[in-house]
């Protein structure tokens, strides 16, 4: 679902930059340039459909701040926009519930709102757990969270931290004070990293405690940053931003390596990693697949190399789609690898006869060109501890489908279907 953004905003300058600002977020733009109209929009349609809104501090009916606290007493994440730049104003704002505010001072403030925008979509699927002895602390956390749409988990025992970490795999950053209803935090830090790498959990060490060695200690222990309270909003924001940013450029950079670059499918060497720790696990039965375009260099040679990479991604889609629970990869030029863990080798040439029929009977339209393609497929479930044996066996039963006329599987038992 694409969400939408509510601007109130009634200067025409600013409405046509943030606009640009909000589409560049992949967001619609629902424009209001009165907080009366912003009312009449937003009674009239879902709550649910809006991301947040983007509120102007003086509008012609609301020259104060009004239109903040009504789109805060409607549940709506807010950020504030002004051109004021008073100390008095920048702490009124912030002792609303607003998610932050950008001074109109130059154009990289707009370019903060649109990252801000994205992350606000993107901390939907986020987890951040708070630890903390008080419940009256877990409780401010927590709300401060929320505003920036992450999901919250809190408690006070570092034991019921552990459990959580381990039932809600969503969860990315932690937050630990320094004192704990059955530990200290420096412990749960300590026990939270034999688990975690900082690649999967970034973990924040909170205190009140003035004592120049707490951070160095919290850092040995294992977290990525400390923060002293009592604490800026704005600082807190940045250093759950910058902490949850390190684990998804990690993400994101793991991808990149394990993935093929066109189709965004497994790569070869990832496949080979993920394969073998099933094969040493001896799950059994496993069969393996090896598939291969028909004829597809004449596709190239025919309809250009454009149009043959958009065939490739087609069926990489497809592959997704019919092989979800298994293993696959694009191993290389117009061949793929399947392999199915706990599939026998009757199950797994049904699974495969029936992709190649979706496969044949698919039109792949592009820029004017309508084309289908077919598969042939190799299939072995004779297990080895080594994945390279199996890989032998299939790939000589892909041979065979080629050699006796390409859009078949031929498996183990030499069945031909078509």
């Amino acid at each position: 679902m694409r969400f939408k953004v509510l601007l109130i905003e009634d200067n025409e300058s600013s409405v046509r930059v943030l606009k640009r600002v909000i589409g560049k977020a992949n967001l619609d733009v629902v424009l209001a340039n009165t907080l009366a109209q912003a009312k009449v929009i937003f009674e009239t349609t879902s709550p649910e459909l809006y991301l947040c809104a983007v509120v102007g501090y003086c509008l012609p009916d609301a020259p104060h701040g009004q239109a903040i606290n009504y789109t805060i007493s409607a549940f709506i994440p807010t950020i504030v926009i002004t051109s004021e730049v008073e100390e008095d104003i920048r702490e009124n704002i912030l002792a609303k519930s607003v998610v932050d505010y950008i001074p109109k001072q130059n154009a990289q403030m707009f370019e903060y709102l649109s990252r801000l925008l994205i992350r606000l979509e993107k901390n939907k699927q986020i987890g951040v757990l708070v630890v903390d002895k008080s419940r009256h602390n877990r409780g401010i956390q927590s709300s401060l969270l929320a505003r920036h749409n992450f999901i919250t988990y809190d408690t006070s025992s570092a034991k019921q931290a552990l459990d959580l970490l381990m039932r809600h795999p969503l969860i990315k950053l932690m937050l630990v004070e320094e004192e704990l209803a059955d530990s200290s935090g420096l412990e749960l830090v300590s026990e939270a990293r034999k688990r975690y790498d900082k690649d999967q959990l970034s973990i924040i060490g909170l205190s009140t405690n003035t004592s120049s060695s707490l951070f160095a200690q919290f850092i040995k222990s294992g977290a990525n940053d400390f923060l002293r309270k009592p604490y800026c909003h704005e600082e807190f924001f940045c250093r759950i931003v910058q902490n949850v940013e390190h684990i998804e450029q990690i993400e994101a950079i793991r991808r990149a390596a394990n993935s093929d670059y066109l189709t965004g499918l497994p790569n070869r060497r990832h496949f080979f990693n993920k394969v073998s720790h099933s094969l040493q696990r001896g799950q059994a039965p496993m069969s393996l697949a090896l598939i291969d375009l028909d004829n597809f260099k004449l596709i190239n040679d025919s309809f250009g190399h454009d149009y043959g990479d958009v065939v490739l991604k087609e069926v990489s889609k497809m592959i997704v789609r019919h092989f979800s629970p298994f293993h696959y990869s694009r191993f290389g030029g117009e061949e793929f690898c399947i392999f199915m863990a706990e599939v026998d080798h009757g199950q797994a040439i049904k699974l495969l006869d029936a992709f190649r029929d979706a496969v044949s009977k698919k039109i792949i339209k592009s820029k004017g060109i309508s084309h289908s393609c077919t598969l042939s497929i190799g299939v072995t479930s004779r297990a080895n501890k080594k994945i390279e044996s199996m890989l032998t066996i299939a790939d000589e039963h892909l041979y065979s489908a080629k050699a006796q006329g390409r859009n078949r599987v031929i498996g183990d038992t030499a069945t031909k279907l078509k």
